[in-house]
C-alpha cells in the first residue's frame, strides 16, 4: 500500500502502536458505569407493578445500552492524552456517590438535590459519612480507577486523535439513536408513567442537574435583588398601641406533620404544646422537599408554581417587614438562611459553646433562647417600639443522624437508631430516633412560648411554627427527603403549621385561636406563609393578598 504524501504524514503524526486503544478504555468504563453503578435503577425497574420478567429484562437491556452509549459519546469527546484518565475518574466517583445515596436512602439526583448538596455544611456532611459509603466508593470507583491509572494507553497526536474522537462520538450517538428508535414505544411508556426513573440514570442525572444549574445565570441574574414591598406601612392596630407586637417565627427542619400528636399521631410526641392553647393545621403542604428549595420559596411572594420559573430575584418577607418599620432578627442554628436573611440582622448560634447545649460539634435548638432578651434589646429602639419579628431556624429533625437532635432527657422512645446508615436500622428504632427529635422540638416550642409569656408585661406576643419540608422514614425504601416534588411521597411534603396567640395579641389583631381551631383541616401551604405573616403583623402593602392569608377569615381587622 503506498504511503500518503509527506504533507499528510506531517499533519497526522502517529505515535508507536503501544498499549491499549483509547476506544477500549472508553467502552470498558462506560459499561462498568452503565451496569454496576446503576443498580438503584435496576432495582426500581424490578419493583414496577404490572411487568413480567421478560419485560423487565428488556427494559434493563435497553436502558443499559442507552446509558452506556450516552456515556461513551461524552467520554469520546474528552478522550485526549491529558484528560482521558482524569475525566473517567470523575465519572467513576460521581457514579459511585450517586449509587450509594440512591441505594442507601432511596433518594434521586436532580437539580434541587444538587443545590441542597452544594449548600450542605461540614456538620451535615459528617453525619453522612460511614464505612458503607467508603466501601461503595472503593468498590465502584477505587477498584476500576486503580486499574485505569496502571493502564498504558495508546495515544495519537494532532489530527489523528481528533478524527478518532469524532468518529467514536458519532458512532456511539448513532447507535444510541438506533436503540431509542427500536425500543421507543416500550421505553417511552414506562418513563412517562414512572418519572422517578429518569432521576436514577447515573451519573448522567448528576451531570444534567449541574448543567441546569450552570444555565441559570442566563435565565436570571442572581447577583441582583430587586426591591419588594417598599410601600409597606403599619396598619390601624398600631395607632396608639399600648404594647407592640412580638412575633416569633420558628422555622422547623425536616418535621413531618404525621408524627405530631397534635395532628392525630398515636405517640405522645407533643405533650408541652398540648397544654397550650394552640391551633395546629392538619392539611399543610411545603413548597419543596429540601431546605434549599422550600425556605427561599416560602419567604417569597411567588408561590411554588412560579418560584422556579421566576426571571428575577426579589426581596422577601423579612425585607417587607423592615420596610414597614419593624425590628427583625434572624437566629440560625443550622446551615444558613438560603439568602432570605441577607439584609436583616442575623445571629448564628450553631457554633456557640454553651455547656449542656453545645457539648458536641453542634448546638441543640434551645441555644437560640439563650440571651434572647439581650439580642432583642440590641435591635434599634425606634423599630422595637413599633414591633418585633424574630425568626428561629432550627436544626430540628435533620437526618440521617436523628439521634443527635435530642438530648438524653428526651429519649423517651427506645431503642433508637444511632447509625447514619438508616437502612441498617430496624424500622422501629429509626422511628424512635425521629420521634425523639420531634418530642424535643415540642419542648423547644413549649419553652419558646414560656419565654413569650414572660414578655407580656411590655409586648403582645405570638408564635408561628412551620417546617420547611417533611421526611421519609423507610416507607417504600425511601429515606430522608429531596425527591422531585411531582413524585415525592406525602411524608416529604406534608408539614406541621402551629399557631399560638397571647390574649394581648388576640385583642390587637381581633383574631381568635378558637376560630382557627374550627379550620384545622383547611388546605394551606407555604404559598400562604408570606401573606399570613403580613396579616398577623397588620402590614399593609400592594404585595399582600388577603385571599392567601390563613388568618384573614378569623380576623376582624
Amino acid at each position: 500500500m503506498p504511503l500518503p504524501p509527506s504533507s499528510a504524514r506531517t499533519l497526522l503524526p502517529e505515535y508507536p502502536a503501544k498499549g491499549i486503544r483509547q476506544l477500549w478504555v472508553v467502552l470498558l468504563a462506560s459499561l462498568w458505569i452503565a451496569t454496576l453503578c446503576n443498580v438503584a435503577l435496576w432495582r426500581e425497574l424490578a419493583r414496577l407493578p404490572g411487568l413480567d420478567f421478560g419485560q423487565v429484562a428488556l427494559l434493563d437491556l435497553t436502558l443499559g445500552l442507552v446509558i452506556a452509549l450516552a456515556t461513551a459519546a461524552l467520554l469520546s469527546l474528552l478522550a485526549w492524552r491529558w484528560t482521558l484518565k482524569p475525566v473517567i475518574t470523575l465519572f467513576l466517583l460521581s457514579a459511585a456517590l450517586g449509587a450509594y445515596f440512591m441505594l442507601a436512602y432511596g433518594v434521586v439526583i436532580d437539580k434541587t438535590m444538587m443545590v441542597n448538596t452544594m449548600q450542605t455544611d461540614v456538620h451535615e456532611t459528617r453525619d453522612l459519612l460511614n464505612w458503607r459509603l467508603a466501601a461503595t466508593l472503593l468498590a465502584l470507583a477505587g477498584l476500576p480507577g486503580f486499574f485505569l491509572w496502571r493502564l498504558e494507553v495508546r495515544r495519537k497526536a494532532g489530527g489523528r486523535q481528533l478524527l478518532a474522537n469524532a468518529l467514536s462520538a458519532l458512532a456511539a450517538s448513532a447507535l444510541l439513536v438506533l436503540v431509542l428508535v427500536l425500543f421507543f414505544q416500550s421505553l417511552a411508556s414506562v418513563m412517562r408513567n414512572n418519572t422517578q426513573l429518569r432521576y436514577l440514570i447515573n451519573p448522567l442525572n448528576s451531570f444534567y442537574a449541574l448543567g441546569s444549574m450552570a444555565t441559570r445565570p442566563f435565565q436570571r441574574n442572581d447577583s441582583v435583588i430587586l426591591p419588594l414591598g417598599e410601600d409597606a406601612t403599619l396598619g390601624a392596630s398600631y395607632a396608639g398601641q399600648a404594647k407592640p407586637p412580638l412575633l416569633l417565627l420558628v422555622l422547623g427542619e425536616t418535621a413531618r406533620s404525621a408524627n405530631f400528636a397534635l395532628n392525630g399521631y398515636a405517640r405522645p410526641t407533643t405533650p408541652e404544646l398540648a397544654r397550650e392553647n394552640v391551633a395546629s393545621q392538619r392539611n399543610a403542604w411545603s413548597c419543596g422537599t429540601s431546605t434549599a428549595a422550600s425556605v427561599p420559596c416560602m419567604f417569597s411572594d411567588f408561590g411554588r408554581a412560579h418560584y422556579e420559573s421566576r426571571t428575577a430575584n426579589y426581596e422577601g418577607l423579612l425585607d417587607v417587614l423592615q420596610h414597614a418599620g419593624l425590628a427583625v432578627l434572624w437566629l440560625d442554628n443550622q446551615s444558613g438562611c438560603k439568602g432570605v436573611c441577607d439584609r436583616v440582622p442575623s445571629v448564628n448560634t450553631s457554633q456557640l459553646k454553651v455547656p449542656g447545649l453545645c457539648d458536641g460539634d453542634e448546638c441543640l435548638d434551645e441555644v437560640m433562647l439563650q440571651g434572647l432578651d439581650e439580642r432583642m434589646a440590641a435591635l434599634p429602639a425606634e423599630r422595637r417600639a413599633r414591633g418585633v419579628v424574630l425568626v428561629m431556624h432550627q436544626m430540628g429533625s435533620h437526618g440521617p443522624a436523628y439521634y443527635k437532635r435530642s438530648p438524653p432527657a428526651f429519649k423517651q422512645f427506645l431503642p433508637e437508631c444511632t447509625d447514619n446508615a438508616l437502612q441498617s436500622c430496624g424500622r422501629d428504632a429509626l422511628v424512635n430516633a425521629y420521634d425523639n427529635s420531634i418530642a424535643y422540638t415540642d419542648h423547644v416550642l413549649g419553652s419558646a412560648i414560656q419565654w413569650l409569656k414572660a414578655q407580656q408585661p411590655h409586648s403582645a406576643p405570638a408564635l408561628l411554627y412551620l417546617s420547611d419540608h417533611g421526611e421519609s422514614l423507610g416507607e417504600n425504601n425511601l429515606y430522608l427527603h429531596g425527591m422531585p416534588y411531582a413524585v415525592a411521597p406525602e411524608g416529604q411534603k406534608r408539614v406541621p403549621w402551629i399557631t399560638w396567640l397571647s390574649p394581648d395579641f388576640e385583642q390587637r389583631s381581633q383574631l381568635t385561636t378558637a376560630c382557627l381551631q374550627q379550620q384545622l383541616d383547611r388546605p394551606v401551604s407555604h404559598d400562604n406563609y408570606f401573606h399570613s405573616v403580613l396579616g398577623l403583623m397588620d402590614v399593609q402593602s400592594r404585595v399582600y393578598q388577603p385571599a392567601l392569608d390563613l388568618y384573614a377569615p378569623c380576623s376582624r381587622l
